[in-house]
């Protein structure tokens, strides 16, 4: 990190149209503006600036008649928070009157009060980092905290003690992990132990807010150092407690290390193998949840064999339940249910030879999940025995390879029966009913059992099923 280079880009930034326009105006008001938190933090991280906060002496109703003449459009985001957003020379900027918000101890929402200078409102922000601010238009950095100081050392700390900051806003605690992973930063030991002390106090946070943070969390480029920090201080047992549960279990795959380990590591590889442009949140939460059913299902057996018969099912209700009370929504969860339900079907391809009806069953209950469940299936191989490793990955290369020629030849990407349910009504003279959906998947069965039977043998075949049930 180049200080000289962070100041660069911050002058940079200053003079940038929307800046210093918005800045002209504040003066010309007669009030304080300055640049705030994220994009200060990111100039010196040498990453791109992608938000434009700032924070100001003006009350909301002062912001808006303020930026009104020099802006396209504007956004009451949020005035009882004290912010509005508008559009100004084509870049969205968000103003917020100085805050001194605090939670009371009780309710799940914070108190909402407005500060009355710049160093009040960055004692109340989150962590040192984040407590830099960018006089404007004076363009002077003012940093009464040491967040320079702690970004050079890859820290994360609380501006003022921070029992008083997680006091506030509990949130902060679950902030801390994420900056973890989405900076790259260690959790100083005072604010790591008031972690642990005040985890507790999560319970007066709404369950969006927490959700929302384990989103932010499992979407970064990292999510393990801030999982790890999660269970470490005990948030982990009361936001997702089927994951620091997985620390006691035993993996069957790989005795070298337990199912919390091993489910860290399948994280991360599927992170690596993801085949989709943007961070795939569904498949993440697979990875991580993919084992919780095995503590439920852990059995010794004759000559200390531990076995978790059914884990898969049983992680998949449990996933179901967890993000559910998270309140996740319906697609989420029923996805991230069905790869876990899925995730371990592959393993008996390595056992012995699957047929094409195997292959094409396969790939019908995965369905839309199928590029997902290959990424799962490839990153839930960790063990360390090479042999072990390149013999699974080689068939499922060639599972794959099958699949490809197979949906070539057949189309099996949308398996359907050779007749549709309307063509069934009409030759077995049906109305809609149970009977049409026997039908259904009665030939739905000889699709994927035969492949292709073409028009004429399906309902001939259909025909002669019908017969036999009379």
């Amino acid at each position: 990190m180049s200080v000289a280079g962070a100041i660069a880009r911050l002058e940079q930034l200053a003079e940038s149209a929307p800046v210093a326009t918005l800045s002209a105006a504040f003066a010309a008001a007669g009030h304080e503006l300055a640049l705030v938190g994220g994009p200060v933090r990111d100039a010196f991280l040498d990453r791109e600036v992608t938000d434009l906060d700032f924070t100001t002496s003006a009350d909301p109703d002062a912001i808006l008649a303020i930026v009104k003449p020099i802006s396209d459009v504007q956004w009451d985001v949020g005035r009882d928070f004290g912010t509005i957003a508008a559009r100004i020379s084509g870049q969205t900027v968000e103003i917020t009157t100085y805050r001194a918000d605090a939670y009371d101890g009780a309710t799940r929402k914070p108190i909402v009060a407005f500060g009355d200078s710049l160093d009040g409102d960055l004692v109340r922000r989150d962590f040192t980092v984040n407590a830099m601010a960018l006089r404007l238009p004076e363009r002077v950095l003012v940093d009464p905290h040491g967040g320079l100081q702690d970004l050079l050392d890859k820290r994360i700390t609380t501006p003022g003690p921070p029992e008083v900051s997680f006091g506030d806003d509990p949130l902060r605690m679950m902030r801390a992990a994420r900056f973890t992973s989405q900076l790259g930063f260690t959790v100083d030991e005072q604010t790591v132990r008031a972690m642990h002390d005040l985890a507790p106090r999560l319970e007066i946070v709404s369950v969006e807010r927490i959700a929302d943070e384990l989103r932010k969390l499992l979407l970064t480029s990292d999510p393990v150092p801030g999982i790890r920090l999660l269970v470490e201080t005990g948030i982990a047992q009361l936001v997702l407690p089927e994951v620091p549960a997985l620390r006691l279990e035993i993996d069957e795959h790989a005795h070298h290390k337990d199912v919390y380990e091993h489910s860290l590591t399948v994280l991360q590889q599927a992170i690596d193998l993801e085949r989709s442009e943007k961070p795939d949140l569904v498949l993440r939460i697979a990875a991580l949840l993919h084992d919780i059913g095995k503590p439920a299902t852990r059995k010794i057996e004759a000559g200390g064999v531990v076995t978790f018969h059914h884990h898969d099912v049983v992680g998949s209700k449990l996933a179901a339940k967890r993000l559910r009370a998270l309140r996740f929504d319906n697609d989420t969860i029923a996805a991230v249910a069905r790869l876990i339900e899925l995730h371990l079907r592959f393993f008996g391809y390595t056992d012995a030879a699957w047929t094409d009806s195997a292959v094409r069953r396969y790939v019908r209950d995965a369905g839309p999940l199928l590029e997902r469940l290959h990424v799962l299936t490839r990153a839930d191989v960790t063990t360390r025995n090479r042999k072990k490793a390149d013999r699974l990955s080689f068939a499922y290369d060639d599972l794959e390879e099958r699949i490809a020629a197979i949906a070539e030849a057949e189309g099996i990407a949308a398996v359907r029966p050779d007749l549709d349910g309307e063509a069934i009504m009409r030759i077995l003279d049906l109305k809609p009913g149970r009977e049409v959906g026997e039908a259904y998947r009665f030939l739905l069965d000889l699709r994927l059992d035969e492949g292709p039977l073409g028009e004429e043998e399906a309902e001939r075949r259909l025909r002669a099923w019908w017969a036999a049930r009379q």
